[in-house]
């Protein structure tokens, strides 16, 4: 590199000038990726004078190959290689699989010129003494390309850094401080857009521009239930006719923000769905530019809690005109870069299940319920407590390793599109549980990938234990008590169940497989069945669990083919209703008057009934009462399956062909629906494939088979006979977690007992008992079995957790916070240790330090009841008035209502179904066998005649036809 002659040839003058060029370019490039037309500019630039480059160099290393110094000749041959390959990459582009190529082309270029400006700096008269000064140029120019290389990456790479999703310090008072506020356009949904602009509906229409580039991705989304997730969706799109025609179009929103993204953010959804239902705008569902066009989530609050960017270029992707189109494909092709930074954040790889949140998890207050705050469905809290995130410290069980949202719900398919990681992909299938959609549909691949992924194992079903039958259960010891959500309660808070220690633990025989135990003609017994959460990270079932039919039939069969006993039929063959005394997995709502909560109207929500889920990791034991006849055969055979349909029978038919019954007017308000429906609607432009009602399969999740012999009444009666194997470990142990959860302390000990004679080494046994035992309020016992699990295991953080409970009993303060800073070293998102931890040191008048790790759980949840309190009070016991008067609203905002559970008593008395399955510990008994002969019943699916009418009342409807 050296001042050029006028008899220099063209070469020898413009390479110098185009180098340096072409190095600046690169660094910019490189270092400030941004989706702008400037940098498009650059990257043709660069691409264009490395062409010229690459033309240019022939000759200049044929010269200097021939009279060259040694860094000349090398620099240049590393340039010439560089610039060849820089064709190369014009040809290919630089995907994620070419970038080792991409990244050798960078590195070999710049030594290349690192070299030149070296020898060029040596020609002019540093270091040039000798061959060794020469190598000293060349190393220093080189250290410091190395230096400017790595400030280039740090740069580069903050960008990940400042894409991270993060709570707010302080949540709203009310829902008005949510989104843009009661004048925002898309309030109350939370969603907000840059520039408080409104979108062009259009852009959320033209995911088929995305094909020309992941045409694997575009076909697996086109069958999913988010491309579905609008008015093309016939049960959405009734509960939102019906949700307008009842409040109004503006709470509607509150749906928007996440269903309808081509409706809402375009301004179309203040006018009602009805008159513009067919548009294409309403059809469009969930497009790729929905979630990838999010650029920022503001916090783990759900209701569509993030900001959206319009992206300006993207019009260029969508052209029509097919030299722009061309042009911008091959930018993306050539430098992915930005295209990247816009559509893939890092949160959405990194944080799946925080970016997940913003739509999967929600909740109600005023604007859209006229009433106050209260959760709705909620996936993340409980997965983000569980062991399954593995944040949670005090789960049954842990998986081999943690898992998000995308393990599960997108799993790795193989492509070649672009973007694809060793030939695979995360499949844009979202495999679920939504089984009625692709049934509209007709969708014959989508509805077995479903189903395919319920059967997959996520859940077991064990037929365990048999016992004499007891006394019937007593009422009044009951899983929800107040409203504060209508959803489950997890990990995420302490355990609200009412201990039921009354009476002693009944003998049991188990595990039945095992000891074969006979049954007795003319005798009751009881049977109890668990079934367990395996492969779930969040509850099962999840999602608007007050609109699925999810529950568990144990029917059975002797050998002469007589039905003996059958609890969850279901009628008209196995595709009406399900009877109401079946053990449901489900939210049972009512409205102000006491009518179930069954057309997804939840914002009419009152009080609920019951809602019982099972959490991740854990299980549930469920209890029925069979008489065996007289007449029974030699053997019974007892079958249990765990049953999912995706919507109930009456939800589907409303969402169908649902109407009120002129005939019986009746009332109907913002919060409640006396009116009697019947499902006779014309069925002409509903949004499914075919103009009929659709048959919804009803999937066996799981389920279980056990056959016992049967002998004379006359025969002794059988002892409790119990098997405890190291290898039946898990099975007590699923039977205990399930008692326990119920409040059936007393029989939960005894099943982790069990646990201790399999495996005497194995602490979960010993914990578990210590859990039953702290529950109790038997502190002594506790302290016995938690010294023998730390013992085994001294760093286990869950009984570390339940000892400092024992400690704390014992007013031994110091001692309980000591351990759980030991559980928080190792979990330290664990809120419920948290909130322990900062209650303790609120009681050792140690404010200032409560302080930090009560905020610390607000950055985990900023809904958190819990330690709004403890707030509240550490500033008071500070005299810092202001900031507990803040804290005191939050936690006004989200206590529970303790009077909404007046509301269903008439209701309960209506229902003794679903009275007793409110019950936490409760039994249950066969339909009434003689009368099956004269029924149309049945456990498998066929097809539901279409034009068939019932008429139900909306109070009836829970229970007569759910």
């Amino acid at each position: 590199m050296r001042k050029n002659s006028p008899s220099q040839p063209f070469t020898g003058r413009a390479l110098p000038w185009l180098l340096p060029l072409l190095v600046i370019t690169a660094a910019y490039l490189y270092t400030f990726p941004q989706p702008n037309i400037f940098y498009a500019v650059v990257v043709l630039l660069h691409a264009l004078g490395g062409v010229v480059a690459a033309i240019l160099v022939v000759p200049i290393l044929l010269r200097v190959l021939r009279s060259g110094s040694w860094f000349t000749r090398a620099g240049w041959t590393l340039v010439a290689t560089g610039a060849m390959l820089g064709l190369i990459l014009i040809k290919t582009g630089t995907p994620r699989t070419e970038w080792r190529w991409l990244y050798l082309h960078i590195a070999i270029s710049l030594v290349g010129v690192a070299l030149l400006f070296a020898e060029w700096l040596g020609k002019r008269g540093w270091l040039a003494s000798s061959f060794g000064s020469a190598a000293m140029r060349a190393t220093i120019c080189l250290v410091a390309l190395a230096a400017v290389g790595y400030s280039a990456r740090y740069i580069r790479e903050s960008w990940q850094t400042r894409n991270r999703i993060q709570n707010p310090a302080m949540p709203p008072d009310t829902m008005n401080g949510e989104g843009d506020g009661p004048e925002g356009p898309f309030f109350p949904s939370s969603a907000q857009v840059y520039g408080k602009q409104k979108i062009p509906s259009k852009f959320f229409m033209e995911s088929e521009s995305c094909k020309r580039c992941h045409d694997d991705i575009y076909n697996q989304w086109f069958s999913s239930v988010h491309h579905f997730s609008s008015f093309n969706n016939q049960w959405y799109r009734k509960s939102i006719e019906y949700m307008q025609d009842t409040i109004g179009t503006k709470p509607s929103k509150w749906c928007g923000g996440c269903h309808d993204p081509a409706v809402l953010y375009s301004g179309l959804m203040d006018t009602p769905i009805k008159q513009i239902v067919h548009r294409p705008e309403s059809q469009a569902g969930l497009g790729c530019m929905m979630c990838h066009s999010i650029a920022n989530v503001k916090s783990t609050m759900g209701q569509g809690d993030f900001y959206l960017e319009y992206p300006k270029l993207h019009e260029l992707a969508a052209s029509k005109n097919l030299v722009v189109r061309d042009l911008h494909d091959f930018l993306i092709k050539l430098n992915p870069e930005p295209h990247r930074r816009v559509f893939l954040k890092p949160f959405m790889r990194e944080q799946t299940a925080e970016f997940c949140s913003s739509c999967h998890k929600v909740h109600l207050d005023v604007p859209v319920n006229h009433y106050r705050w209260f959760r709705g469905f909620n996936e993340y809290d409980n997965w983000q407590a569980s062991g399954v995130s593995g944040q949670g410290a005090r789960s049954f069980y842990y998986p081999p390793k943690p898992a998000q949202c995308a393990d599960c719900h997108m799993p790795l398919e193989a492509s070649h599109d672009a973007g694809n990681i060793h030939g695979f992909v995360h499949s844009h299938r979202f495999p679920g549980a939504n089984t009625a959609v692709p049934t509209a549909n007709e969708d014959a691949p989508q509805l077995k990938l479903t189903e395919d992924f319920l059967k997959s194992g996520a859940l077991t079903v064990d037929i365990f234990a048999l016992s004499p039958a007891q006394a019937a259960p007593k009422l009044g010891v009951t899983s929800q008590a107040e409203l504060s959500t209508t959803f489950a309660v997890g990990e995420e808070a302490e355990s609200k169940v009412t201990a039921n220690t009354n009476g002693e633990v009944a003998p049991v025989t188990a595990p039945l497989n095992e000891v074969q135990p006979a049954l007795r003609r003319g005798e009751t017994v009881r049977v109890d069945v668990v079934v367990r959460t395996k492969k779930v990270g969040h509850f099962f079932p999840g999602g608007t669990v007050d609109a699925y039919d999810t529950w568990l039939e144990l029917k059975g069969t002797d050998d002469k083919g007589q039905t003996i006993f059958w609890s969850g039929m279901v009628e008209d063959h196995g595709t009406g209703p399900v009877e109401k005394g079946a053990h449901f997995y489900k939210s049972l709502q009512v409205d102000a008057h006491g009518n179930a909560i069954n057309k997804r109207n939840a914002w009419a929500t009152r009080a609920v009934v019951y809602v019982r889920l099972i959490p991740p990791g854990a299980a549930d034991t469920v209890h029925y009462r069979m008489s065996i006849p007289q007449n029974a055969g030699n053997k019974i055979t007892l079958h249990a399956r765990l049953c999912y349909r995706k919507f109930s029978w009456w939800g589907t038919h409303f969402a169908f062909a649902g109407m009120p019954d002129l005939s019986k007017p009746s009332e109907v308000g913002s919060d409640y629906d006396d009116r009697p429906f019947v499902f006779t609607a014309p069925l002409n432009g509903i949004s499914a494939k075919a103009e009929k009602i659709p048959d919804v399969p009803i999937v066996t999740v799981a389920e279980n088979e056990v056959t016992l012999p049967v002998v004379a009444h006359s025969a002794p009666v059988s002892e409790p006979k119990t098997l405890a194997r190291k290898t039946e470990w898990q099975r007590w142990n699923d039977y205990g977690i399930g008692l326990f959860l119920q409040g059936d302390l007393k029989g939960a000990a005894a099943a982790f007992e069990k646990v201790t004679e399999a495996d005497p080494n194995n602490p979960d046994g010993w914990v578990n008992i210590g859990r039953a035992a702290v529950q109790e309020g038997d502190m002594e016992r506790a302290r016995k079995v938690l010294e023998k699990a730390l013992a085994l295991a001294p760093d286990l953080a869950r009984s570390n957790f339940f000892y400092a409970k024992v400690l704390r009993a014992d007013g031994n303060y110091e001692g309980a916070a000591q351990r759980l800073r030991q559980v928080i070293a190792q979990y330290p998102r664990d809120r419920v240790a948290l909130n322990d931890l900062g209650r303790i040191l609120f009681l050792q008048r140690k404010y200032a330090e409560s302080l930090r790790v009560l905020n610390s759980v607000l950055a985990v949840d900023p809904e958190d009841l819990q330690a709004h309190y403890n707030l509240m009070l550490c500033y008071n016991g500070l005299g810092d008035e202001k900031q507990a008067n803040e804290h005191q609203a939050r936690y006004l905002r989200f206590k529970a209502d303790e009077s909404s559970q007046a509301i269903t008593g008439p209701y309960r008395q209506l229902h003794p179904e679903d009275n007793n399955e409110r019950q936490a510990v409760h039994e249950h008994v066969s339909v009434p066998l003689p009368a099956l002969a004269s029924k149309h019943i049945g456990t498998a699916a066929s097809a539901v005649p279409s034009g068939k009418a019932r008429v139900t009342s909306t109070a009836a409807s829970a229970g007569a036809f759910r």
